[in-house]
C-alpha cells in the first residue's frame, strides 16, 4: 500500500463530544483542537492505519471518518489485549458518554466485564471467546448501560454498590457501605463515594485498578488527577474515600472509564496515590464543567 492512499483523508466529524479515547488509542495522529478532536496529520504507513482504526472503532458518536466513508471491518482491533489478563473492550456506547469498558481473564479460565461497550450480540460473541464471563461489574450509575442486556447474555451477575442501586435496580449483588468486599477470588471493590454516591473501584491480583470516574491518568498533567469538574455527588466525598482508601491499594495497572491508561511499578503508583490524596483533600466544591476536564 503506497502512502499516496492515506493523503487528505481521515477527518473527525461534528458529532464528536471531546472524549479524548481517539487521542488515547491514536497519539500524535489525533490531538485536542480547539476543545475536540482533530486529526493532526494522515497516517503514513500501516502501523498508523490500524491506530486510526482503533480510535474510531472506539469512537462512541463514530465521529473518526476514514477516507472512503466505510471502516474497514477487517481493521477493528476490538477486545485488544492490554497484556495477557486486560482486554479493553472498544466499541464505546453513548449512552455511557464514551466510557472505555475491560474483560479481565481469571487464572480458571473465566472473565469479568467492567462497565460494558454498546450492545450488539455480535460484540458480545467477540467478548465471550475470551471466556465465561461470570460478572459484569459496574462501578457507578453513568456506566450502567447494557448492563443487564451484556449480564443476561452471558449468565452472569450483575453488580453494583447500594448508593447508585436506582440506577441499576435489577442487579443480581448489590455493594453496601464503605468497607471492601472480596468479590471473587483476588478481586475485591473498593466502594469509593465522590464522583457518584455509589462510585466502586475494583482492584484484581493487586495489578490492575478499574477506577471508573473516580480518578485517571491525565497527558496534561502527566500525573493521576480526579476530575473535580465532573464531581456529580461531593469533591469532599471523594477526598474522603481517598483518604479512608488509598493506603490499602496496591496495583501497577490504572484502568479508567474515562481518561487515559496507564501502568507503573506499584511503588509509584501508590506514592502517586498519596499525593493525589493530599491534592483532592484542598479541593472545593465547584459548579460541573464538562470542558474543564485536564486530559
Amino acid at each position: 500500500m503506497s502512502e499516496e492512499r492515506f493523503e487528505d483523508g481521515w477527518y473527525v466529524d461534528e458529532r464528536c463530544t471531546n472524549c479524548d479515547v481517539a487521542r488515547q488509542l491514536a497519539p500524535g495522529l489525533i490531538g485536542e483542537v480547539d476543545g475536540r478532536s482533530a486529526v493532526l496529520r494522515q497516517p503514513r504507513d500501516h502501523t498508523e492505519v490500524r491506530l486510526v482504526h482503533a480510535a474510531a472503532y472506539a469512537c462512541h458518536t463514530r465521529s473518526i471518518r476514514p477516507p472512503g466513508g466505510r471502516l474497514d471491518p477487517a481493521q477493528d482491533p476490538f477486545p485488544m489485549a492490554l497484556d495477557d489478563t486486560v482486554y479493553l473492550c472498544g466499541h464505546n456506547s453513548t449512552h455511557t458518554a464514551g466510557a472505555n469498558s475491560y474483560v479481565l481473564r481469571r487464572p480458571d479460565g473465566t472473565a469479568m466485564m467492567v462497565d460494558t461497550p454498546r450492545w450488539s450480540t455480535a460484540l458480545a460473541a467477540r467478548y465471550e471467546e475470551l471466556g465465561v464471563i461470570t460478572d459484569v461489574l459496574l462501578t457507578h450509575r453513568d456506566h450502567v448501560a447494557h448492563g443487564r442486556r451484556y449480564a443476561d447474555r452471558f449468565g452472569a451477575r450483575l453488580w453494583i454498590h447500594e448508593g447508585d442501586l436506582d440506577a441499576a435496580p435489577d442487579a443480581d449483588r448489590v455493594l453496601r457501605g464503605t468497607d471492601p468486599a472480596e468479590i471473587a477470588d483476588g478481586v475485591i471493590a473498593y466502594p469509593l463515594p465522590g464522583h457518584t454516591q455509589g462510585s466502586v473501584l475494583y482492584v484484581a491480583d493487586e495489578r490492575y485498578c478499574f477506577s471508573g470516574d473516580s480518578f485517571y491518568w491525565s497527558r496534561t498533567t502527566g500525573d493521576l488527577e480526579v476530575a473535580e469538574s465532573v464531581t456529580w455527588y461531593s469533591i469532599t466525598e471523594l477526598a474522603a474515600s481517598l483518604v479512608r482508601t488509598a493506603g490499602r491499594l496496591r496495583f501497577e495497572w490504572l484502568l479508567p472509564g474515562h481518561g487515559d491508561r496507564r501502568r507503573l511499578p506499584a511503588d509509584e503508583m501508590a506514592e502517586r496515590l498519596r499525593t493525589l490524596t493530599a491534592r483532592t483533600r484542598e479541593l472545593r466544591p465547584r459548579p460541573v464543567d464538562l470542558t474543564a476536564v485536564r486530559w
